[in-house]
């Protein structure tokens, strides 16, 4: 039998050994090729698949050209993702994710301009008060049919959008298509922040109106459209038109924020995913008064984040729908950055308006959207807005 003081230095000593060899499988872990090989998988997970390595090796010794194993990793999980037949899920590469994180940051250096591809070149959808397009006199309906020497006919919108974005300070010279008239105009590139929102009064009938404009859900979208919505009720609008016209989608919490500033309580969104449980979205507070009549404007280019504050405020009767069917888009994605500086960007699950209705023709397929009450497209080449002359009518007849 043993005291306690002759135990005190064994049990010393084997906390000190218990350490040292923590310490031990700590150094090796982190410096595997120290090790035999047979001792590095018992501190080494190798996680790698090895068919894949495999694969990849055999190409890179045998293949009669060289490979580079970057591109045919890349490729390989381009692929891989392609293969779920999943037009919203996509692989990008560094490369790729750092272009699609400068696409949306609001912070770019340009002319200040929206466009959209034609055959002709880049139509001038918008001009950003203040841009240099603008001092530059560039107006809504230009096209931009060559940059420096360039031909921007036929050429996709991101063609002819990397040739005018550029480092600030910069130069840049655009031939531009007014009607028949061609001129060239060179204009110097600055540092601008994109407004996803916008707020202006309109007159119908002598009721004034706020006609509110938002382009996209990025971070703070809510909190902009907030502002402009404050704006036009302090310039004495007596209803409300909220523009999601080819409003693309975007944050899910930013559609949460913005249909939160129309709906005072109650549920905004729902969603379901194989991986996470049914999660309820529902007001954060700070809505306007309901007595403030609105419409909601939409169109075919109405998608993802933009149907759901459709959707939203449709099913708990806070406003009319105006326009054509939106887009469709039942489901929606989270953006998991890898390693390699890439990124997954995956469907992850389903979301449902507050009746419980998905707006997805099941799984990611397009669905029918959402139905307008009152249907109104906007006529192509028409000298004015038809489908918001209708909104104006609408909310107009519901202000009191």
């Amino acid at each position: 039998m043993y005291s306690r003081r002759s135990r005190k230095p064994r049990i010393v000593l084997g906390i000190l050994g218990a350490v040292l060899l923590l310490l031990i499988g700590v150094w090796f872990g982190g410096h595997p090729s120290w090790l035999p090989s047979p001792l590095r998988s018992a501190f080494v997970s190798n996680n790698d698949d090895p068919l894949v390595n495999q694969v990849i090796g055999l190409l890179q010794k045998n293949y009669y050209r060289p490979l580079n194993r970057n591109q045919l990793v890349n490729k390989g999980l381009a692929g891989m993702v392609a293969s779920l037949g999943d037009p919203y899920s996509h692989y990008y590469d560094p490369t790729d994710y750092q272009g699609f994180l400068n696409e949306s940051n609001p912070h770019l250096s340009g002319i200040g301009v929206d466009v959209q591809a034609t055959t002709r070149g880049l139509l001038v959808d918008d001009v950003f008060p203040g841009s240099p397009a603008a001092k530059a006199g560039l107006t809504r309906g230009d096209v931009i049919v060559a940059v420096g020497p360039k031909s921007l006919a036929s050429r996709p919108a991101s063609f002819g959008s990397t040739l005018i974005k550029g480092k600030a300070g910069t130069k840049v010279t655009l031939t531009i298509l007014r009607g028949s008239h061609k001129q060239m105009v060179t204009m110097v590139r600055r540092d601008i922040v994109v407004p996803v929102a916008s707020g202006t009064i309109v007159t119908y009938h002598g009721v004034k109106l706020g006609a509110l404009v938002l382009t996209q859900f990025v971070d703070g979208a809510g909190a902009e459209l907030r502002i402009q919505v404050e704006k036009v009720l302090h310039e004495g609008a007596k209803g409300l038109i909220l523009d999601l016209r080819e409003n693309p989608g975007g944050l899910l919490n930013e559609a949460v924020n913005v249909a939160s500033i129309f709906i005072p309580d109650g549920t905004i969104v729902s969603t379901a995913g194989r991986a996470q449980p049914r999660q309820v979205y529902v007001a954060r507070g700070g809505a306007i008064p309901t007595s403030i009549p609105m419409v909601v404007l939409v169109d075919r280019g109405t998608a993802s984040a933009a149907e759901i504050v459709t959707g939203a405020l449709h099913d708990r009767g806070r406003a009319k729908v105006v326009g054509t069917h939106t887009y469709g888009k039942g489901v929606f994605q989270e953006i998991e950055p890898l390693p390699n500086g890439g990124a997954l960007d995956f469907t992850v699950g389903e979301y449902f308006t507050p009746s419980g209705h998905n707006l997805g023709g099941g799984g990611v397929k397009e669905g029918a959207g959402i139905a307008p009450d009152i249907y109104a497209p906007a006529k192509p080449g028409a000298k004015t807005d038809t489908a918001l002359t209708v909104a104006e009518q609408t909310v107009a007849a519901e202000v009191r």
